[in-house]
């Protein structure tokens, strides 16, 4: 039987898994933003979002807020795989990056590492924000999301293996 309480995977795996899924999609998104895979890849992808959410330290409404971006934006990749109506699932698309943005400003605010902190705050506000443009805003201007979110994955998988790191040290023995 699985522990709920066990970690199974490091953070560093958890937070490398979405960079690796979501690489070859933003590539796409410049190179050929029609292509079919994408969506699918996409899918995964938040899919794989879910363990970081529930891993990275935020608040409960916070973590909340991730779950529904995920939750929102695979239902966007499977309302555009079925071919529903791509300004209905564009529009879902937004509201989950609303939810996304709360989630990662939130939980890189609580990061102890000022990289960290500084990469999600600009990503998480980048993403919530074109939400409220996005009808007058070319898709474009969404693409530097994308690329500043593989840096907070990357960020995150290398601030948390030196995070280990300080943990495994011995602690210093207290004054006498």
């Amino acid at each position: 039987m699985l522990d709920a309480r066990r970690h199974y995977a490091s953070l560093r795996t958890l937070a490398l898994l979405p960079l690796v899924l979501f690489f070859p999609a933003v590539v796409a998104f410049f190179v050929d933003p029609d292509v079919a895979w994408g969506e699918y890849l996409g899918v995964f992808f938040h899919l794989s979002i879910l363990f970081l959410v529930s891993r990275l330290e935020a608040a409960p409404w916070a973590k909340a807020a991730g779950y529904g971006w995920v939750t929102l934006d695979v239902l966007a990749g499977i309302l555009v795989i079925n071919e529903i109506a791509y300004d209905t699932a564009w529009a879902v698309r937004l509201g989950a990056h609303v939810l996304a943005g709360v989630w990662i400003v939130s939980s890189s605010l609580v990061s102890r590492a000022w990289p960290v902190r500084a990469v999600g705050v600009i990503t998480g506000l980048w993403l919530a924000g074109y939400s409220f443009v996005g009808n007058v805003l070319p898709e474009q201007f969404l693409r530097p999301a994308g690329i500043s979110i593989l840096i907070w994955f990357a960020l995150l998988a290398v601030f948390d293996r030196q995070a280990e790191d300080r943990s495994a040290a011995p602690a210093s023995p207290a004054p006498a």
